[in-house]
């Protein structure tokens, strides 16, 4: 065999593992046809956190509205662009680097599964005793007339202006969140909803807040919608070739990528009308399609080895191992049942580097904690509190931590987090709202995890001011059931 194990594809699924099992001493290569290092590196979490933070800053300064504020902080989006594009081509070079240090051999192309111990990639054939499917997911476009007209997430986050008024299919994460910057950048945007909620698997109420924040920033949502068409109000050159350019701009081949590859990424005045099938017409600027994502596995050779799989995915077992023995698949592209996001691919990735070293019972998961990174940001971790309410085995605790005079320094009073205890008093859950929920849930994950009780919270003594100290303060409360 030419390999111990053939990773399909660079992202956090595959080379967080794959550097222990050089380590440990197996051979490894990592295959990738495009840049180094997946999505989130590239085109999705790396820079949604760099494009979004200003327009956090700006929400934060409007806190201050009349009590201290003086004149506007402004973003200048090009500006910002350039910075963004200028650190996120650093990412795959980087990466590039450590697979060097980490001793991990790579090949250019798209891998291709000949049989259940060969990988073609190109002209290329290479043996393995393993094989690790880490392709990800990709975005979803709805097979309607005029979806050459839609723009992804990938498209969005490297745009050289925002569009003035967007129409957004979709209130996930990708949907909401974009609204979100187009909110504080003062610009208007339709969002269409197919049933009767966003950001589904977030607790409702405090999805309700943000959609009542959206709302009076121009923002405007339609539920139980569904898109028939897209309509161009105006000519555009081959709409077409943006796809056939998107594969050969993002290829980290120095040699294969084309270097005038553009992409039709524009946005045009009134220029693309949404039909749906209500009769609700909208028109805009520039169309997103943000529906979701399902598995990148088109064309990478699943049915000659007897692989199926879903939008979910493929499925795998409690070693994250699919039908065919030495065949793995780790990250998203996994069908696992649990949360799809990139602190779970690492774990994946660590995991089955043990199981390969066959050091690992089935693997086990840690409480996920899961943010939308709206303005504000809202996060759950546990056990949600839908369930909760349903439940006589819980009780929830609404903490309004906005309202401590602590948080008051930052003029943000709306902060609040719904605790989930069970009749032990031991936290299992939360739900948080709040400008920094991310760096909340975390904390609750970490008490969640370790179940910390409230007894040994309340003993501990934090850092303060802070939202954190804050919060956990008012957990006192429960414990002495004040």
């Amino acid at each position: 065999m030419d390999y111990d194990v053939i990773y399909i594809g660079s992202g956090n699924a595959a080379w967080q593992g794959g550097r222990f099992l050089r380590k440990a001493g197996l051979k490894i290569l990592i295959v990738e046809e495009s840049l180094y290092g997946g999505t989130c590196a590239n085109r999705g979490c790396n820079s949604k956190a760099l494009l979004d933070a200003p327009y956090e800053i700006k929400a934060l300064t409007d806190n201050f509205e009349g009590v201290g504020k003086s004149g506007n902080f402004e973003v200048d989006w090009p500006s910002l662009m350039k910075f963004k594009r200028k650190r996120i081509a650093n990412m795959a070079p980087f990466l590039d680097g450590k697979f060097k240090e980490y001793d991990l051999d790579v090949a250019h192309g798209k891998g291709v599964i000949v049989d259940e111990h060969t990988v073609k990639v190109g002209d290329e054939t290479y043996t393995t005793d393993k094989i690790v499917i880490a392709t990800g997911l990709k975005p979803v476009i709805p097979d309607i007339p005029g979806k050459e007209y839609l723009h992804d997430s990938t498209d969005y986050l490297d745009i050289d202006e925002l569009p003035k008024h967007a129409i957004i299919i979709g209130a996930g994460f990708v949907g909401m969140e974009f609204a979100s910057i187009l909110a504080e950048a003062g610009l208007s945007a339709d969002v269409i909803i197919r049933g009767n909620m966003a950001l589904k698997y977030f607790h409702q109420p405090y999805v309700q807040k943000v959609i009542e924040i959206l709302k009076e920033k121009n923002i405007r949502f339609h539920f139980n919608e569904n898109v028939k068409e897209v309509i161009s109000n105006i000519e555009i050159d081959n709409p077409l070739d943006k796809v056939l350019n998107v594969t050969n701009a993002q290829n980290s081949d120095e040699i294969l990528r084309d270097p005038e590859a553009k992409i039709n990424n524009n946005a045009y005045e009134n220029g693309f009308t949404v039909n749906c099938e209500s009769g609700l017409s909208l028109t805009g600027d520039y169309v997103v399609s943000a529906i979701g994502r399902e598995a990148n596995v088109e064309d990478i050779g699943l049915e000659n080895v007897g692989l199926t799989y879903t939008k979910q995915g493929i499925k795998v077992n409690g070693h994250l191992q699919t039908v065919v023995p030495n065949i793995y698949a780790s990250g998203d592209v996994a069908d696992t049942g649990i949360a799809k996001l990139v602190t779970v691919a690492i774990h994946h990735s660590k995991y089955l580097a043990k199981e390969l070293l066959g050091e690992a019972d089935e693997i086990t998961y840690p409480v996920v904690p899961a943010v939308a990174y709206t303005i504000p940001r809202i996060a759950t971790v546990g056990v949600p509190a839908y369930i909760a309410d349903e439940s006589d085995e819980y009780d929830v605790h609404q903490i309004r931590y906005g309202n401590s005079y602590s948080l008051e320094l930052k003029n943000d009073t709306t902060a609040e987090a719904k605790v989930i205890v069970d009749k032990d008093l031991q936290i299992v859950g939360a739900e948080i709202y709040a400008a920094d929920a991310e760096n909340v849930a975390n904390m609750f994950a970490f008490i969640i995890n370790k179940k910390i009780t409230l007894e040994e919270l309340d003993y501990m003594i934090y850092a303060f001011p802070s939202s954190s100290s804050v919060c956990l303060y008012k957990l006192h409360n429960i414990h002495y059931d004040l």
